[in-house]
């Protein structure tokens, strides 16, 4: 991740590469090793994507959107859920009876925040943002993700500015953990 472009196209673009990888996950058979690589990958992706937007986007849409403190606490809510059930998919193996079901409730919560986001969020922000703000906005994600935990972390604060100063720590630590196990290599 770390496409280029104002926030919006930024993130657009990492939610159609979960998207691909969801598509990989279900195009294996149940049981299928590479399903837990994927899975690692997508969490990966999805854990520095929201450490970004709840860092700079939703503090963002507080600021300049009509309704925006409701809409940001609604995204905030949808990552919590998410991150809860990456949290548990975490000790599963592909074979396990238990990952196809949290894969697919990661699937299905995941999917609904992104047509949220992508249907309502972004054009509300768009509206509201001048396109330089939207390309500063981009900028910031972009640094975040790339200093981002790699790993669900449920009980780490979510909002500025604890949040802020807490994920380059738990970044480091997971990028460590992930390097010394080879999570999240390529298929």
């Amino acid at each position: 991740m770390g496409h280029g472009g104002n926030v919006i196209d930024e993130l657009v673009t990492d939610h159609r590469e979960v998207e691909e990888l969801f598509g990989r996950i279900e195009a294996l058979a149940p049981g299928d090793k590479d399903r837990k690589l994927y899975a690692d990958q997508v969490t990966m992706e999805l854990v520095r994507h929201s450490v970004a937007e709840e860092a700079y986007l939703y503090p963002a849409v507080r600021r300049h959107v009509p309704n925006g403190d409701a809409m940001a606490d609604e995204e905030i809510e949808d990552h919590s859920k998410a991150e809860q059930i990456m949290k548990d998919l975490e000790g599963c193996d592909a074979g396990d009876p238990e990952f196809d079901r949290l894969i697919g409730m990661l699937m299905t919560e995941v999917r609904a925040h992104l047509a949220e986001e992508e249907g309502t969020l972004f054009p509300a922000l768009r509206a509201a943002c001048p396109p330089q703000a939207l390309d500063e906005l981009g900028d910031k994600i972009r640094q975040a993700k790339k200093v981002a935990p790699t790993r669900p972390h449920p009980s780490a604060p979510n909002t500025p500015p604890l949040n802020k100063l807490l994920a380059p720590g738990a970044g480091l630590v997971d990028r460590v953990r992930d390097a010394l196990s080879g999570r999240g290599k390529k298929a």
